[in-house]
C-alpha cells in the first residue's frame, strides 16, 4: 500500500512533537484542517523546526521547488529559525495557526520577494524579535513588485522597522495581527488594488496603516473593517507620525468601518489625497485632530463617523494649498480638549472645522471647548455650507472667519445650546470682531445666516 504524503506530514508532525502517531489525541477539527493534497511539507525536506544553517538551504529548497510545481508548502507546529529568505513567484507557505512560528534570527531581512506575480502567506507565526535589520530592509517582510501578496490570518510582531512593508504590489492583507513594530505596522506605497481588511494592527512606534505615495496618483486602496489601537510618535513631529491610518498623496482611496483608538496625533490622516472616503469610523482617545484632511486635496467625503476623545475633532484645512472640494455629513463629535501634542496657531477644543467649497450638515458636536464649528481661517474661506447641525456645550457656537479676503458663507438651520460666548461669530483670524449673528443680523455682505435657533 502507497504511503500517502498527508500522512507522512501528521507522522512527521507528531515525531517533532516527541511521540509517535498515536500521540495525536486531538487533531485539527474539520473546519481548521489545511488542506494537504499535493502539499509539500517541511518534513519531508527535514526542513523540521529548530533549523540550521542547513536546514535553512533545505527549507529554501522546498520553497523553490513547490512554487515550480504549483502546489504549497505546509510548515506543521514547531519554531522554525530563519532568516533572509527570498521568496520566488508563486510562493505558497501555510501553517497551524498560532503554532507554525517563523523567528527571524538577524542578519539582514526575513522574508523578501521583487518584482514576481505572486506570494501567498498563511496560517503563520512571524516573529521579529526586535532583531537589526539591514539598511536595505524597510521591514520585516518586504515585498517590491508583487502583483498579488495575499497574507492571511498571520501574526507579525517585533519588527526594528516596518512589520510589513509593501511597495507597488496589489493584493490582500486581510485577518492578520501585526504588532510592535518600531515603526508602522503595514507601509504601502504605490499600491495597485490593494485591500487591507479586518486586520489587527497595535503597540507601534510611529504608526498603524501607511498607504503612500512617492508622487501623487490614483491609488484605489481599500482601507476596511481593521482595528487599530496604541499608536505612539517616537519621532516626534507635527503630524507625520502617531497615526492610525495615514493617506498621503494616494487619490481614491476608501477608508471605512474601522475601529481606531489611542493614537498620539490621528486616528485617520489624508495629507494631499483628493477623492477620499473617510466613513463609518469609531476614533477614540485621539491625541490630536480625529480626521484630518489637509494640504494639496480636491474631494474628500467624510461621513458618518464616531468620535469621542480628541484634541480636534474634524479638520478640511489648507485651502492656501490647494485643499477644497468636501463634504462632511452625519458625524458625531464629542469629548473634546484644549491640550494637544504641540502649540498650533490656531489652537485645539475645535468640534468641526472647513474652508473651502465644503458642505457641513447634520452633523452632532458636544463638548468642544474652545469653538464648535471653525468656518474659514483668516482670508482662506470660499463658499462653506453649514446647514442643519446641532452644537452643545461650546463656548462659541460657531467662529466664521470675516478677515479681509474671506469668501461666502451660508450658515443656516443650525441648533446651539449652551454657547456662553455666543452662536455665531465673526472672527479676524483668533480676535473675535462681531456680535451675535445667529438671529440674521450679520453686516457682511459675503455671509448669509438664517433661521438659527439658540437656547
Amino acid at each position: 500500500m502507497p504511503f500517502r504524503r498527508d500522512m507522512l506530514l501528521f507522522l512527521g508532525a507528531s515525531a517533532l512533537a516527541g511521540g509517535t502517531s498515536r500521540t495525536l489525541a486531538s487533531p485539527l477539527t474539520a473546519a481548521s484542517q489545511p488542506d494537504l493534497r499535493g502539499t509539500i511539507d517541511a518534513v519531508e525536506y527535514r526542513a523540521v523546526p529548530e533549523i540550521g544553517d542547513r536546514k535553512i538551504r533545505n527549507l529554501e529548497q522546498m520553497i523553490r521547488q513547490a512554487a515550480a510545481e504549483n502546489v504549497p508548502v505546509f510548515l506543521p507546529p514547531g519554531t522554525y529559525k530563519i532568516s533572509n529568505l527570498s521568496l520566488p513567484d508563486n510562493t505558497r507557505i501555510s501553517g497551524v495557526p498560532g503554532a507554525s512560528r517563523i523567528v527571524y534570527t538577524g542578519d539582514g531581512h526575513l522574508f523578501a520577494a521583487e518584482n514576481i506575480r505572486r506570494i501567498e502567506l498563511s496560517n503563520l507565526v512571524i516573529d521579529g524579535g526586535n532583531r537589526w535589520l539591514g539598511d536595505y530592509a524597510g521591514g520585516l517582510l518586504q515585498f517590491t513588485g508583487v502583483d498579488e501578496v495575499l497574507i492571511d490570518n498571520c501574526e507579525i510582531g517585533g519588527s526594528r522597522k516596518h512589520g510589513l512593508q509593501l511597495e507597488r504590489c496589489g493584493g490582500r492583507i486581510e485577518r492578520s495581527r501585526i504588532s510592535g513594530a518600531a515603526q508602522s505596522g503595514l507601509y504601502a506605497v504605490d499600491s495597485a488594488n490593494l485591500s487591507i481588511v479586518a486586520n489587527t494592527v497595535s503597540d507601534c512606534g510611529n504608526g498603524g496603516i501607511l498607504v503612500h505615495r512617492w508622487r501623487q496618483a490614483e491609488d484605489g486602496t481599500v482601507v476596511s473593517g481593521n482595528r487599530i489601537s496604541n499608536i505612539r510618535a517616537n519621532d516626534g513631529g507635527t503630524g507625520q507620525n502617531g497615526n492610525g491610518i495615514n493617506v498621503f498623496r494616494a487619490d481614491g482611496v476608501m477608508v471605512v468601518n474601522n475601529q481606531i483608538s489611542d493614537c498620539a496625533f490621528t486616528a485617520i490622516r489624508a495629507n494631499s489625497a483628493s477623492n477620499i472616503q473617510i466613513s463609518s469610523n469609531q476614533c477614540r482617545r485621539s491625541g490630536e485632530t480625529a480626521i484630518y484632511v489637509e494640504f494639496a486635496f480636491e474631494g474628500a467625503v467624510v461621513s458618518a463617523n464616531m468620535i469621542d476623545g480628541a484634541a480636534n475633532g474634524i479638520s478640511i484645512a489648507n485651502f492656501d494649498e490647494g485643499g477644497r472640494l468636501a463634504s462632511v455629513t452625519g458625524n458625531v463629535v464629542r469629548n473634546l480638549t484644549l491640550k494637544g501634542p504641540y502649540a498650533h496657531e490656531v489652537g485645539f477644543g475645535i468640534g468641526i472645522a472647513a474652508e473651502a467649497d465644503t458642505l457641513v450638515s447634520g452633523n452632532v458636536i458636544e463638548g468642544a471647548p474652545r469653538w464648535g464649528l471653525q468656518i474659514g481661517w483668516g482670508p482662506y474661506l470660499r463658499n462653506v455650507v453649514v446647514n442643519g447641525n446641532v452644537v452643545r456645550k461650546a463656548p462659541v457656537g460657531c467662529a466664521v472667519s470675516v478677515a479681509e479676503g474671506a469668501g461666502t458663507a451660508v450658515i443656516t438651520d443650525n441648533i446651539f445650546q449652551e454657547v456662553g460666548e455666543g452662536a455665531v461669530l465673526g472672527f479676524e483670524w483668533d480676535r473675535q470682531i462681531s456680535a451675535e449673528m445667529a438671529g440674521g443680523s450679520a453686516p457682511y455682505a459675503q455671509l448669509t445666516v438664517e433661521r438659527n435657533r439658540v437656547s
